[in-house]
């Protein structure tokens, strides 16, 4: 497996440790739950160091992006950044990832899931026609997401920027603990604020910002999480988590991300969206919560009142913050209405739950 270059302190916390993605992450310290309540309530520490990034440079950089990206990424200025997912030929989704915009026209950097990365890179290069210069900087970024309410206000201590007024989708570069050209941006995939850092790991740079972190939030409480607790705050929040709730088989216009697939442009299978979009959807991604007893997971079966299948379950936890079993899952669309019972087989039993909008905190 690989390692990312805070493994060691991981292991050395007494993480629970498992291979996701080809890398020995941690999924949790203290435990699921209270990693959860502490980026609702407080601040954590995620390493996210096994995403991809990926350099786009070049007079040609933001019209490959624009062909191969849904969102139209000619709208971005220095310091935006966008979210977006790669189309497919067949009206499906290769990823979804974040578009960094560098310099207009000329540099931009793109962030994608980490099982994904060879398979992006390929993508993007096939299209890659007219020569736009691309760099994987994957193996040698290290990427740190601070969150919660109080991430923000830890990690100001240790930056010469301003980040308590940075925008919700901007960023800048600065120093942190020292270390210089420090990306820092205010994203996150827990919907409870903070901010998100990408920097070079060099000259032992990598633990000397995870130190600097602990120590300037050590009054405040902040603490370690694992992947665990980010799955069950992106739930919540209702963000979709590529290979469960979308795939190369789901279009973004099912996966209620219509808002990021955008007609003033052409890109990868825009035609097949433009007839979904005129003719409607068969299938939509639904948030449900259980009116049952039960937890639904990856791939039950969703039915209706007379036990016909309408579709199946595409992520479920039980919410640590509502203290109740919700999901996400695709239904056939005129099941798909808000306040809809639906059936979940669990274990060979049918149980109760209803179609909730979302995010369910």
């Amino acid at each position: 497996m690989k390692t990312t270059p805070f493994t060691e302190k991981h292991i050395a916390l007494g993480a629970k440790m498992a291979e996701f993605a080809g890398y020995n992450m941690p999924i949790s310290y203290s435990g699921i739950n209270d990693e959860h309540t502490t980026v609702r309530n407080n601040a954590g520490v995620f390493d996210v160091s096994h995403m991809g990034e990926f350099i786009l440079k070049g007079e040609n950089a933001l019209e490959l992006i624009q062909r191969v990206t849904s969102n139209d990424a000619a709208k971005l200025i220095a310091g935006q950044a966008q979210y977006s997912c790669l189309p497919n030929s067949e009206g499906g989704i290769v990823d979804d990832l974040l578009v960094y915009c560098i310099e207009p026209n000329k540099a931009y950097m793109l962030v994608v899931n980490a099982g994904n990365i060879d398979k992006d890179w390929n993508w993007i290069n096939k299209h890659n026609d007219k020569g736009a210069e691309m760099h994987n900087i994957s193996e040698k970024t290290c990427l740190l997401a601070i969150q919660g309410p109080n991430a923000s206000k830890i990690l100001q201590s240790l930056t010469d920027k301003d980040i308590l007024n940075l925008k919700y989708y901007t960023f800048v570069k600065g120093t942190i603990a020292g270390v210089e050209n420090v990306l820092i941006s205010a994203t996150g995939y827990t919907g409870a604020g903070g901010v998100e850092i990408y920097f070079e790991n060099k000259d032992d740079d990598a633990n000397k910002i995870w130190e600097a972190i602990f120590v300037a939030g050590a009054a405040q409480g902040i603490k370690p999480v694992g992947l665990g607790a980010r799955d069950t705050l992106r739930l919540e929040m209702g963000f979709c988590l590529y290979g469960n709730d979308i795939d190369d088989t789901t279009s973004p216009l099912e996966a209620g991300l219509g808002w990021i697939t955008k007609f003033t442009k052409d890109f990868t299978s825009k035609a097949i969206f433009e007839k979904q979009k005129a003719v409607g959807v068969t299938k939509k991604l639904i948030g449900f919560e259980m009116l049952e007893k039960g937890i639904a997971r990856h791939d039950y079966v969703i039915k209706d009142f007379e036990g016909m299948i309408i579709g199946k379950v595409t992520s479920g936890t039980q919410s640590p913050s509502l203290g109740k079993a919700v999901g996400m899952g695709y239904v056939e669309t005129k099941h798909a209405g808000i306040d809809t019972e639906i059936y979940i087989s669990i274990r060979n039993t049918l149980l109760k739950a209803k179609v909730v909008k979302m995010p369910f905190v």
